[in-house]
């Protein structure tokens, strides 16, 4: 949301995040694939270790993406800078989470996921570039962010571990 505060210009960061966030579903897609031989389904759950580690990182090592935010901009092709900023910095994150998420599913439910997810990466965007103009929710991003971000982790680990059968599987 900084980034769209501190530039004029919507189109080059959104499609730029749009082109280095499809970077990394391709890979977590890809990865999920290659997930999807393990034999049984509750095995997958173990998945959801990953955002929960990443969850409980981001309360134990908040990150200070300032230095990110300056970056974007002082080079020509502000594209290529926001995909490879996308990449650098959510990466681990991202496919952390996404490969968990679409190894349980089956083909038609990832499209779907797929459409909606793009379709709100859009809505957030264009949400982003308007509240990032707005102070005060900025300065409230700022500064509740990283933990909100932490829990929300959490919650998709805890989601996989339990979509997936492994939670069940070892209490019942």
């Amino acid at each position: 949301m900084v980034v769209f505060a501190r530039r004029k210009k919507f189109w080059p960061i959104y499609l730029g995040d749009i082109l280095g966030t499809s970077v990394l579903v391709g890979v977590s897609l890809l990865l999920a694939f290659l997930a999807g031989f393990v034999p049984a389904n509750w095995m997958l759950g173990f998945l959801g270790f990953i955002p929960i580690g990443l969850g409980i990182w981001g309360f134990i090592n908040p990150e200070d993406d300032d230095d990110v935010d300056e970056q974007v901009g002082q080079r020509a092709n502000i594209i290529i800078e926001v995909a490879l900023i996308t990449i650098a910095t959510c990466g681990a994150d991202n496919i952390g989470i996404y490969v968990p998420f679409f190894a349980a599913m089956k083909t038609g439910a990832i499209i779907v996921t797929l459409i909606v997810f793009f379709i709100m990466m859009t809505l957030f965007c264009w949400l982003a570039s308007n509240l990032g103009r707005l102070s005060g929710m900025t300065k409230f991003l700022e500064q509740y962010g990283q933990p909100l971000t932490s829990i929300l982790y959490l919650l998709i680990g805890l989601y996989v571990l339990w979509d997936a059968g492994t939670i069940q599987r070892f209490l019942g």
